[in-house]
Order: structure tokens, then sequence, then C-alpha cells
């Protein structure tokens, strides 16, 4: 995997990094809210300008002190520093020079930064140009005047980056959902997902082994997907962490709409999604609502039990059941009993993802397929009907169509989907099965 360039966006809260992020990108990847400290989380997009490439780091708003939170989302500020060729320091026209403004400008220093451009947002017209020269006593060398929102000037902004920046010179390739022009066909996504406050961020950041996601005790930290690439024995896994989906009730304001929709939509886009269940809870309503659409989704659904080693014996047993009866729709899949905060049983997921994976993309051959079809019917015939031939139609994940007399009943269908399971070892992917009436 080609190494780009990396652009940080970085200031304090509510400037309009997001906003400046989003129309680099050239589409609402970050959430963006007339509210501070909305963007908690790394972000990394890959970018094209004039033809060339370079990623694109969005970041929390630096504070010089705040709350426990506060100070990890500006540790995650500090750690997109420094890995920066370039530094895009962005701060408000319309509030001026700020002591915060100032305290991110000796951050700055200290973090030691290579190159940085001073981008002054929210200058909206040519009557408030001006308004940057304030912006020269922060002392960097170059400053740009944007309107982030309306994009006035963004295309001179960008013309700079590049100017400033070993940004190879790219083909034509599609960029991809999240940014990337690499061949996905190769990626396989994974999308963690599941209620607010269960462990996602901590499993993700077990899993990509560094710390992207802001991890704290207080439900709803993470407010818009984070995704990151990771290379493992030859394969290479795009991990998009989620926010928690809510109860409708909860969902009512922009940001929480947002994130709602980003989740969803990583759900629709994954190859594999992880349902992480808090074992301490039990299944609630909102995690079967999330079952239920990974599997409309046609996903291969892993359903992880975080903070199994909390429980006695007996909730074990407890919770064991509750999944039978709530989740028996993902009756395939196996609940894997893990612990993202000690790492119990992580192997396993890894495991499981690359199992996932085999099956969501193999394909049966028509002759054996057949072979068991006949086999089936002469151990148990279906009832006032006769299948005469199947094939597989498609993969991800293995859909069949089977070419019948009749109808076939719904239990029947359900015997064959699962002796299909069994004979070609396609046990932790959901399979689809159409039914066509063909006279014999």
């Amino acid at each position: 995997m080609q190494d780009l360039p990396k652009v940080a966006v970085v200031g304090r809260p509510n400037v309009g990094k997001s906003t400046l992020f989003n129309r680099f990108v050239g589409r609402r990847v970050a959430i963006v809210e007339e509210m501070p400290k909305v963007t908690r989380d790394r972000k990394e997009v890959e970018v094209k300008w004039s033809g060339r490439s370079f990623t694109l780091v969005d970041t929390g708003g630096w504070l010089s002190s705040g709350t426990s939170l506060d100070d990890k989302v500006s540790k995650q500020s500090e750690e997109a520093i420094r890995s920066a060729d370039l530094v895009l320091f962005v701060v408000d026209a319309t509030v001026g020079v700020t002591e915060e403004d100032l305290r991110v400008r000796d951050m700055l220093h200290k973090v030691g930064v290579k190159d940085v451009i001073v981008v002054v947002n929210k200058v909206d017209s040519d009557r408030q140009d001006p308004l940057i020269w304030e912006f020269a006593s922060l002392g960097f060398g170059d400053i740009f005047g944007v309107s982030a929102l309306h994009g006035r000037l963004s295309g001179d902004l960008l013309d700079a980056v590049i100017d400033r920046i070993d940004a190879p010179l790219e083909d034509d390739e599609e960029v991809s959902e999240y940014g990337s022009s690499q061949d996905d066909a190769k990626i396989v996504h994974v999308a963690l997902v599941g209620r607010p406050n269960v462990g996602k961020s901590t499993l993700f950041n077990r899993l990509v082994g560094a710390e992207r996601s802001v991890v704290h005790d207080m439900a709803g930290t993470t407010t818009d997907t984070v995704d990151t690439v990771v290379e493992r024995d030859g394969m290479t896994y795009r991990f998009v962490d989620t926010a928690g989906l809510r109860r409708k009730s909860k969902s009512s304001d922009g940001t929480e709409y947002f994130s709602m929709v980003r989740t969803l939509q990583a759900i629709d886009t994954s190859d594999i999604a992880l349902l992480v269940v808090d074992a301490t809870e039990g299944v609630t309503s909102q995690d079967q609502r999330l079952a239920e659409r990974i599997d409309l989704s046609g996903s291969p659904a892993i359903v992880l039990l975080n903070k199994w080693d909390s429980l006695s014996e007996e909730e074990r047993l407890s919770l064991e059941s509750e999944v039978k009866s709530k989740l028996s729709f993902l009756s395939y899949m196996e609940p894997l009993r893990i612990s993202a905060l000690s790492g119990h049983n992580l192997h396993r997921v890894w495991k499981f993802i690359d199992e996932a994976n085999s099956v969501y993309t193999k394909r049966v051959p028509t002759r054996e397929l057949n072979k068991l079809l006949v086999s089936l019917q002469v151990n148990h015939p279906p009832k006032k009907t006769k299948i005469l031939y199947g094939v597989q139609g498609a993969t991800d994940p293995p859909t069949f169509t089977l070419f019948s007399t009749k109808d076939i009943d719904t239990g029947y269908l359900r015997y064959v989907e699962n002796r299909i399971r069994e004979h070609f070892g396609l046990g932790v992917t959901p399979i689809k099965i159409r039914v066509r009436r063909r006279s014999s």
C-alpha cells in the first residue's frame, strides 16, 4: 500500500475544520454541526486534486485543558500533527485571534510540526478579506482566507497544499465511499456496530493495534464512523468503528441523526459486521434492531458478547439462552465470548473474520449442488413439489436459485439451506435461496 503525504486539519473547537474537510473530500464524510466538540476521533480520507493524491486527516478540536475526554481528543489531534507532512491550522475570521488559538500555536511549535498554513475560515466575501491579516500575529508564513461552507477560494488553498507536499501523480481510479483509491475487491470491509458504550471503540483499538478511537466511560463518545486500514498475514482489512445506535426517541437532533445514517451506511457497505453486545446488560431491543439490519444487508454477522469475564456462571447460562431466543435469525453464527478490555479471545475474532470472508465469497460448483439436491429429495422428499435443479447465481452472500414444479414450503427450504450450509462449509455466512416455479 502506497504511503501518501498526510495533511492534518487542526485548530480549536468549532472553527469549521470538519466543514473544510468535507469541502476538500467532496462529500459529507465528517459530521458537521454548529456545536463545539462534535468531532472527537481522527478521520483519514484520500483526496485527489489536479491529478495528485494525499491523505487528509480531520481531527477533534484541540483544547489546552478540559475534561478527561477533552484531553483524549486533544492527544488524538497531537498524534495526527506528529505524523503530518503539512498542517492546516484553521481559525475563525469572525472571532479573531483567541487565547485558545495562541495555545494551539504554542502546541504546534512544541510538537515540532514541519509545515503550517493558517486557514482563516468564514471569509465569505471580498469585503472580509482584510480580516485575515490579524492572524499574521500567529507567526506562520502563509495565510489563506477561505469560506469552507461556500467553497470560496478552497481551490486556491488546495493548489497551495499540492505545491507544499510531495504528492504522487495518480491515475484515474475511482475513489471509494471512504476515500480509498485502492482496489476495494482486495480489501475486507469490517464494520463494528452496537449500542453506545458497549466497548466498540476499545475493541476497534485492539484490532487495529493503535488508539484510533477515543475511549471514555461516557455513552456516545464516538459521534461519527472512524475507519482505518490494517494489513495482516497478506490480507488487507478496513475496520470501521461506528457511533452507537440509540433508540429513535434519542436520535432526533442533527448530530445523532447523521451518526445513525453513517452507522447504517457502514452496515450496508460492509463485507462483515461485528455486532458488539454488552454481556452485562444482555440482548436489548436495539441489539435486535441492529442484528435485523445486518441480516437484511446480507453481510455475515459475528456476534461478540463483550465483558464476558464480568459474568457469573449463572449469568452466562442465562445470556446464552437469551441470545438463542432473541437473535434466532442469526442462528448460523455461534456468538464469540470476549473481553475487549483484557483481550480475552480476540484471536478468535480474527479467525472468524477470515472464515466469514472466505465463505462469503465462496462459489459452489453447479454439479455438486445438484448432486446434493437429488440426495436430499431421495432421503427427505418435499411435499407436493419437486426441485428440478439449482444454481448459485451470486456471491456476497452465496445466493442460490432453486427451480421447482410448485412452491416450496418454508420448513423444507430451511432444511435445504441447513444442508447446503453444512455440506459446503458455509457456516458463518448468511445464505439467500430463491425459488422459481417451472413445469417439469
